[in-house]
């Protein structure tokens, strides 16, 4: 019996990235969903900071509205103003409350940023597809989707957290880009994004996974609020985005979607040689 295993390995290049929405193509700083839930909260008389409403962004926005209500200080505020638990009746009709305040402040932060025309450009002319991810509803998405193209983005597949069993961090949305996509193996698909469930939602499919600090939820500032930043506060904060999303797994972690290509060169080279994510 020989002493030595065989395993089939992919050697190829990468095929496909697979980019998050807000924080990463559009919506500087991922604003529009944060501002609507802590609006939401307040309304039910119970106010949330712009932090804990940024905690669990990415996920589908009723878990990510679930989600919030489970942070020990939101626990504590909702059962001191209510005098009882948040319920999962409380949820839906969060949830339900939600819905329309986003969809009338979504375009108001559908401006995509910096560089994403000519980053979607340069990956393309690397042969590769588009897909992309989000936590919006299908509804939320026919809406950005359009505002999007008039700016000039169109992704060859998107998939709504509505539309697989479950969310990030689960790998779904990812797995149904690459059928849409008809791409395989996961290895050859990067997942890029701004939150650290957009990284965990890479990494249980399989695929590399770049994190973007600067643009998106870890910063959670608009391009202007970040250039009036004093620079200790700036670089205190961009390395703490850059920790948190390194500890979560990322291959990679970079400022912006214009920082990308040099690591899709990176994966090749690793591809090539052998490796895997």
């Amino acid at each position: 019996m020989s002493e030595f295993r065989y395993q089939r390995r992919y050697q190829g290049p990468l095929k496909a990235v697979i980019l998050d929405w807000a924080g990463t193509t559009m919506d500087y700083g991922c604003l529009a969903p944060a501002v609507v839930f802590v609006d939401v909260y307040e309304r039910r008389g119970v106010p949330i900071t712009a932090e804990e409403a940024r905690e669990p962004m990415g996920a589908h926005k009723k878990v990510h509205i679930r989600k919030i209500s489970q942070l020990p200080t939101v626990t504590k505020r909702w059962q001191e103003v209510k005098g009882k638990p948040c319920t999962e009746e409380d949820i839906e009709a969060m949830f339900q409350d939600f819905i329309p305040r986003q969809l009338d402040c979504l375009a108001k932060y559908a401006d995509l940023i910096p560089g994403t025309v000519e980053s979607v450009a340069a990956f393309r002319q690397r042969g590769l597809k588009i897909g992309s991810t989000t936590g919006y509803t299908g509804e939320m998405m026919t809406l950005l989707l359009a505002e999007a193209k008039r700016r000039g983005y169109e992704p060859d597949s998107t998939v709504c957290a509505t539309d697989v069993p479950a969310g990030r961090p689960e790998p779904w949305m990812c797995l149904a880009n690459a059928q849409n996509l008809r791409i395989y193996p996961m290895e050859a698909i990067v997942k890029i994004g701004d939150t650290l469930p957009d990284i965990a939602e890479g990494l249980n499919a399989g695929m590399w996974t770049i994190g973007l600090a600067k643009t998106g939820n870890e910063m959670g500032l608009s391009q202007k609020e970040l250039e009036r930043l004093p620079q200790d506060e700036y670089r205190r904060r961009i390395e703490r985005a850059y920790e948190r999303m390194t500890q979560a797994g990322a291959h990679y972690v970079v400022d912006a979607i214009t920082d990308v290509n040099p690591c899709l060169d990176d994966i090749n080279r690793r591809l090539a040689s052998g490796e895997r994510p």
